[in-house]
């Protein structure tokens, strides 16, 4: 008896080739449908699932593949002797080859106006039943759910390698197949009955959360080296979607301080018409930020910020490295690099590094990046809109008697941008574009400007400070006189803003009020 593949797909690219090879290693294809019918129409021999069941196709193509001779089929296990004599007695032929990607229901209710009952409709039922049987029966079974799995099959089944391993390989994908169908179905339910809810103020408006990320690498280790760790990405955005040219394998470590350097470099634009800017990255936190007349001047700017914390960083620039900045980046020790693209003589030269990780991460690619911020806590998730609106000057105020000159104004601008990318409590310090000194993560915020303003040393004299957060007291603007410091920039909303205002007017400095609070945990 020749063994049989049964074929039902709805994505119908490379189904033909698959079922050549399948007739030429000796297959009897079983098809149904429109499968059936593109076989057919390529002059392929192939069964009718209605003529080899013996039962007609009913509820409009609803009922087409539920079957014994379908099920028992697939799912017989060819050892078992029980299992061989049900299939004797019922005359059921085992069929070892399932081919079946199933309704495209994604697509379909990609469209916000789909009708309920179209999509509905679009609900695969036999397709995951049989994918689901074959996947179980893998070790009888080879089950295929993509048609880039078909030629490698095809070489395989040729060299006589369709072995237990790829039946199991091809059984973890068709399960992660219908994992992804299912979440698909039941994300778009649950959404439609949140609205439904919503709207008739009848519970909550919020949808159950759903993730489907493809697993992207394993990782050496997590943050210690005691702690396994994978990266689950896209593919097609975000970090997923980044070439890494060369350099070591990316760590958990560098991923978390990759995405601290690219979410403050993109403050000045990223990819052509940006203001040319650079990024160091030290422990999540900038330790070097600047803008420049072009890439290399931003980083060495960026780099002079702290060159003493720079070493061993992680920099990112949004604008293409030339020659000139890879010099820069050849001049100290480095992890990782990320920019939209270097050019061809700055790869030349950063070849010389090998171990250093160089990353060209397209514009497209973080556009296509969810805004949505998720964060893992003991037994659950936190999900956050992400904080990277354009910052807004329109509410912001001038509550010193002093008014800004447009110089202090564009390094308070500066400030602004940057003081939101460091963790709270955060303060930094800057002039002309650049920072001088950045305090983050203290305890209380008066702490946090005392390692500022020590980091800028001699070079506060007449820069500006700003502050994620309110002054709850007077004694962070009276510090920064001392130092210096001729402008701040904070939310305010604090019950004593009036003392840090009275301060300023005592010590000349000006302050502006944003509205809008930073903190970064």
């Amino acid at each position: 008896m020749a063994p049989k593949a049964l074929l039902s797909v709805s994505n119908k690219d490379g189904l033909v080739p698959l079922a050549q090879g399948l007739l030429e290693a000796g297959y009897q294809l079983i098809s149904s449908g429109g499968t059936a019918a593109a076989l057919q129409a390529a002059g392929l021999p192939v069964t009718r699932v209605a003529d080899h069941t013996g039962a007609p196709e009913i509820l409009g193509g609803r009922v087409k593949t539920l079957h014994p001779r379908i099920h028992g089929g697939i799912l017989a296990r060819r050892s078992d002797a029980a299992h061989q004599a049900d299939l004797a007695a019922q005359d059921i032929a085992p069929i070892d080859v399932v081919v079946v990607n199933l309704y495209p229901f994604r697509e379909t209710v990609a469209d916000p106006a789909v009708a309920f009952d179209t999509a509905i409709e679009t609900i695969d039922i036999g397709g995951p039943a049989m994918v689901r049987a074959a996947a179980k029966n893998h070790a009888d079974v080879a089950v295929l759910t993509s048609p880039g799995q078909y030629e490698g099959f095809l070489n395989a089944l040729r060299q006589g390698r369709v072995d237990e391993e790829l039946r199991r390989e091809l059984a973890l994908a068709a399960f992660e197949h219908t994992a992804a169908y299912d979440a698909a179905i039941s994300g778009w339910l649950a959404a439609r009955l949140a609205d439904q809810r919503a709207a008739a103020a009848e519970g909550p408006a919020e949808a159950p959360l759903r993730l489907e990320l493809p697993a992207h690498q394993s990782l050496r280790y997590g943050e210690n080296p005691h702690q396994p760790a994978l990266w689950y990405s896209l593919r097609d955005a975000g970090w997923g979607a980044a070439r890494q040219l060369q350099g070591k394998e990316l760590s958990y470590n560098n991923l978390i301080d990759l995405d601290a350097a690219l979410a403050t470099v993109r403050e000045f634009g990223y990819g052509n018409g940006a203001q040319p800017a650079a990024v160091v990255v030290k422990h999540t936190n900038p330790c070097g930020v600047a803008v420049g007349r072009g890439c290399a001047h931003a980083l060495e700017r960026a780099l002079d910020a702290d060159r003493l914390s720079a070493f061993g960083g992680i920099v990112a620039l949004n604008t293409a490295v030339d020659s000139a900045a890879a010099a820069q980046l050849t001049s100290l020790f480095l992890e990782c690099v990320v920019a939209p693209g270097f050019d061809a003589a700055a790869r030349e030269q950063l070849a010389a590094k090998a171990n250093l990780r160089l990353l060209e991460l397209d514009p497209g690619a973080i556009a296509r990046a969810p805004r949505r911020q998720l964060r893992t806590v003991l037994g659950g998730v936190l999900v956050q809109d992400l904080d990277d609106a354009p910052v807004e000057e329109s509410g912001w105020q001038v509550v010193s008697a002093r008014q800004p000159g447009i110089e202090e104004l564009d390094d308070l601008r500066f400030a602004w941008k940057l003081v939101r990318h460091v963790r709270s409590n955060a303060i930094v310090v800057a002039r002309d574009g650049q920072s001088l000194g950045i305090g983050a993560g203290q305890m209380n915020r008066v702490g946090s400007a005392r390692l500022a303003l020590e980091a800028a040393a001699e070079r506060t004299r007449g820069a500006v400070l700003a502050s994620d957060g309110f002054f709850p007291f007077d004694d962070t603007v009276r510090l920064a006189a001392r130092h210096g410091i001729r402008a701040v920039i904070q939310p305010g909303g604090s019950v004593r803003d009036a003392d840090s205002i009275s301060a300023c007017d005592e010590l000349g400095l000006v302050m502006v009020v944003t509205g809008r609070r930073h903190f970064l945990h």
